[in-house]
């Protein structure tokens, strides 16, 4: 499921190739589940004839900023991806299967085409994620509701201490909480526990002041190391966690150490016992 550095690499991207252009034509499907709470027409009526002047991002949303609101509001879901007609795609989901290079790709919901003939495309295979309009994305619902950006706003190191010990929810869920840390998702949360060598069960308001310090250190690296690297899981490092939690394999370990898979609110959860403590 994308995350925050998948996300943050499709606002790049539409950064990369829309801002300063001016959307020529607007394609938008018929799907009343993922083009919520508008229609084609009115999606067309709104970007038609609008130039790109900025983009933004919070959590797994993110939005393009035009002359006149409202403005297109994106979530990928478990399967969505911003494409680019003139920039092959990077591998961001785990596995061997190389991404598709069709133009314009399968499962498109909206595509744009700019006045200097660069095209983006919003696709969504399982129609789980969401294309809104919003005339202020950041004070309206769904972004309002959402807590720290660990890449734009992560809170000092005493701030976030306290927002830890104030919650008695097991550390994995809180991780996963999007109204206390926007954009973390179920990889980055094991990675990141694996990284601090925390044990996903471990309830919130027992970890001490030093292990939030370490917990916070490695929320900062793999949200920094993953966004550098523009969400491309080839180039994550090879010591991560990530490499080896696909598929619950009963020998799957790290290091020769075993890694083990449970379930934590819903969610399967990968760590090394011998290391999370």
């Amino acid at each position: 499921m994308p995350e925050l550095p998948e996300v943050e690499r499709a606002r790049r991207l539409a950064a990369r190739v829309g801002t300063g252009k001016r959307i020529v034509a607007v394609w938008c499907a018929k799907d009343p589940i993922v083009v919520e709470d508008t229609t084609p027409a009115r999606m067309r009526r709104a970007l038609l004839d609008r130039a790109i002047t900025g983009t933004g991002r919070r959590g797994k949303y993110f939005w393009l900023e035009l002359d006149r609101r409202p403005w297109p509001l994106f979530h990928l879901g478990m399967t969505g991806d911003l494409r680019s007609r003139d920039e092959a795609p990077i591998q961001l989901e785990s596995g061997p299967r190389a991404p598709e290079t069709v133009w314009p790709p399968r499962f498109t919901k909206l595509r744009l085409e700019l006045d200097d003939g660069a095209e983006l495309a919003f696709t969504n295979k399982r129609r789980l994620g969401r294309l809104r309009l919003r005339k202020n994305p950041v004070t309206t619902p769904p972004i309002s509701r959402l807590g720290f950006d660990p890449l734009i706003d992560l809170p000092a190191p005493g701030e976030f201490a306290d927002l830890v010990s104030s919650r008695s929810a097991v550390i994995k869920l809180v991780l996963l909480d999007q109204s206390f840390a926007a954009g973390v998702g179920n990889w980055i949360a094991d990675e990141v526990l694996f990284q601090a060598r925390l044990d996903p069960r471990r309830r919130a308001n027992t970890l001490t002041r030093s292990e939030i310090g370490t917990l916070r250190s490695a929320l900062k690296r793999v949200v920094t190391k993953a966004v550098a690297v523009d969400a491309d899981k080839t180039r994550f490092p090879r010591t991560w966690l990530f490499h080896q939690r696909w598929g619950k394999r009963n020998d799957a370990r790290i290091g020769g150490e075993p890694i083990e898979f449970l379930t934590l609110g819903g969610r399967t959860t990968a760590w090394v016992p011998t290391r999370q403590r």
